[in-house]
């Protein structure tokens, strides 16, 4: 008799999602079905195994359809730690069709000596603090948060995205760069000296792209961070191998 295969819903688009997916092909074989999920905003998207779906679900209740649906039995939200919405939707719609549901989340930087954090809430906490404190800023938030800072005609913004933006920004002064991570500590601080930089704005994302930090570090310039949202309640794990023994167990 075959053995029972689980289907396993991964809520990805972070690395840590992407070496998860490749870790349960090559370490657990054909005992669980991968099918990462994919938001779909970047024009390209990694070459990963199993099953792939590209696009947001409607919510909560079209994720819970979803579930339904497909035959879910396990998910694992591996999104960004800003995901807020589709990280709140998961939780309702795991408890909603009695899913299990475990949150793979990175760690949060910590800042080291020499630097120089200002730790804030929300962009808008951000944009009312850059007034009298730089007047070239490097706002490495992505297109999202852009429209906070709308309001500050003194300033100049380097703004860095992952791909074009699908629609104009809101800032009077600025200029962008289209570039994907990974990124050096010497390639940042070149970036830094080249546009006169004062200030950088970013999310404290954790993972591998600290070099933005280290820069700043280096060079003395302070950092608005943006702290993380909550998450909603759950079981949390911070890396791949947790993420599996926790699988294991429920496999």
């Amino acid at each position: 008799m075959p053995e029972p295969r689980v289907r396993l819903l991964i809520l990805g688009g972070t690395g840590e999602a992407s070496a998860l997916a490749r870790r349960i092909v090559a370490e657990m074989g054909s005992r669980v079905v991968p099918i990462s999920s994919l938001a779909g905003r970047l024009p390209d998207r990694p070459d990963l195994p199993g099953e792939v779906r590209v696009g947001g679900f409607g919510g909560a209740e079209g994720l819970a359809a979803y579930l339904r649906d497909e035959r879910i039995e396990v998910a694992i939200d591996a999104t960004h730690p800003f995901a807020t919405a589709i990280s709140a939707a998961a939780a309702d719609a795991c408890a909603a069709c009695g899913v299990p549901r475990l949150m793979l989340v990175r760690p949060a930087w910590v800042a080291q000596a020499g630097d120089r954090w200002l730790d804030v809430g929300s962009f808008q906490e951000a944009a009312a603090m850059l007034p009298g404190l730089a007047r070239r800023v490097f706002l490495a938030t992505g297109p999202g948060g852009s429209a906070a800072f709308a309001g500050l005609t003194d300033i100049w913004f380097l703004l860095r995205l992952f791909a074009p933006s699908a629609a104009p920004l809101s800032l009077d002064h600025c200029t962008t760069i289209v570039a994907r991570p990974p990124f050096t500590p010497e390639s940042e601080r070149a970036l830094l000296a080249e546009h006169r930089i004062e200030a950088l704005v970013c999310k404290n994302s954790g993972g591998p792209t600290a070099a933005k930090l280290v820069a700043a570090r280096a060079a003395a310039i302070p950092v608005v961070m943006l702290r993380r949202p909550l998450l909603p309640a759950g079981e949390i794990v911070t890396d791949v191998d947790a993420t599996l023994r926790w699988l294991r167990r429920r496999c």
